[in-house]
């Protein structure tokens, strides 16, 4: 896998890919006196485990969190989870060594577990990291044993020594035939994988001419980068809708948790909306109004611009009449500009602006204001 940290690019080789189930657990109540029985608990054995095991090519907290991020958006574009790690859908376990500079051999690595987040794995690396640096430079030695990450007081702990790979007495299981996959059936799987985020990036890029950074965003998710499609599709504005997407539209997903599949404007609407900003019939302004109307009001844009009078203000008789309306509203800014002061034109623009509620274009009421002010001179 490739990562991107710091402006740099990174291989992260992968060691093996490998199945399991989870396995029920032995629970020994504690604490209770005269208790002497063991429970056992079932509820996750015979779930299907995948383990990915890394090479130890990551140096550090930072790339340890770029590449749990990358690897969980192509599990998750896979459909092979849903990435939840609170749920226990993804989980990481971080082991960690060092060695002196110059040195090829590794140290004595610890492990970590309890790391519910990607930002906890980042911070009990680094921790471990100083710790194991601060105990070979004092002339101690680093212990082998498993490690429990305290996300409250930032500090990683000792649960245990840790055996070694032949102590967990690994042999066949009888049970279990060799699988023998077919190169041919493996071709066929590969041939059905989704287009995955890498080459989904490059592919926005390249057909939509948007910046590597808008590719980034709108690829978070699959369906994210459908919905972008779909609206680039109905507007013919890709950077337009990039922009809407990233702005508006993650907005109000962020702040009301929605997932894009759920969100109430669907792509082609908003992309209907963009393609009437593209072609003047309403303006920037009149756009977020609408904007605003559309997440409770499945009704098609143009339908709901007429119907609430967001069409832009067009006849120049109605663009007159609003400018005298203010000016006789501001006589005292409208004197002042008769007078020479340019700087009140400002004023009286902003004020006309806001009478019109945004339907106005800035340039016409612009002249219509001074064709008023001037004839009323």
């Amino acid at each position: 896998m490739e990562i991107h940290v710091d402006d740099a690019h990174k291989r992260i080789g992968l060691v093996r890919i490998h199945l399991e189930e989870d396995a029920g657990k032995s629970l020994h109540p504690e604490g209770k006196e005269g208790v002497e029985t063991t429970r056992v608990d079932l509820n996750r054995a015979g779930v299907p485990l995948i383990e990915i095991v890394s090479e130890p090519d990551l140096r550090s907290g930072a790339e340890a969190y770029h590449y749990l991020t990358k690897l969980k958006q192509i599990l998750v574009y896979l459909d092979v989870c849903d990435g939840n790690m609170e749920e226990g859908s993804l989980r990481c376990d971080a082991n960690v060594s060092v060695r002196r500079a110059g040195a090829k051999e590794f140290g004595t690595k610890t492990e970590i577990k309890n790391l519910n987040s990607f930002r906890y794995v980042e911070k009990a690396i680094q921790f471990e990291i100083a710790r194991q640096v601060g105990v070979v430079e004092s002339g101690g030695r680093i212990t082998q044993e498993t490690l429990l990450w305290d996300s409250a007081r930032g500090v990683a702990e000792t649960m245990r020594s840790k055996e070694e790979a032949h102590d967990y007495r690994y042999f066949p299981e009888p049970d279990l035939l060799p699988l023998d996959l077919e190169p041919a059936w493996i071709e066929s799987v590969r041939a059905e994988l989704p287009e995955l985020p890498d080459a989904l990036r490059e592919r926005l890029v390249a057909a939509h001419g948007i910046p590597e950074y808008d590719a980034e965003v709108l690829t978070e998710t699959r369906s994210l980068a459908a919905y972008y499609e779909e609206a680039v599709a109905a507007s013919g504005q890709p950077k337009l809708a990039s922009n809407w997407i990233m702005t508006e539209v993650n907005a109000v997903r962020n702040k009301t948790g929605q997932p894009i599949e759920t969100f109430p404007i669907r792509a082609d609407r908003l992309g209907a909306m963009i393609g009437m900003i593209a072609s003047g019939a309403i303006s920037g302004k009149i756009a977020k109004q609408l904007f605003e109307r559309m997440l409770t009001d499945e009704a098609p844009p143009a339908e709901l611009v007429r119907r609430h009078g967001l069409a832009p203000i067009e006849s120049e008789a109605e663009l007159v009449a609003l400018a005298r309306e203010v000016i006789a509203a501001n006589p005292g800014p409208a004197a002042e500009f008769r007078a020479g002061k340019e700087k009140t034109f400002a004023f009286l623009v902003g004020q006309a602006m806001k009478q019109s509620r945004g339907r106005a274009h800035p340039e016409k009421l612009q002249a219509a204001l001074r064709s008023a002010l001037g004839g009323e001179g």
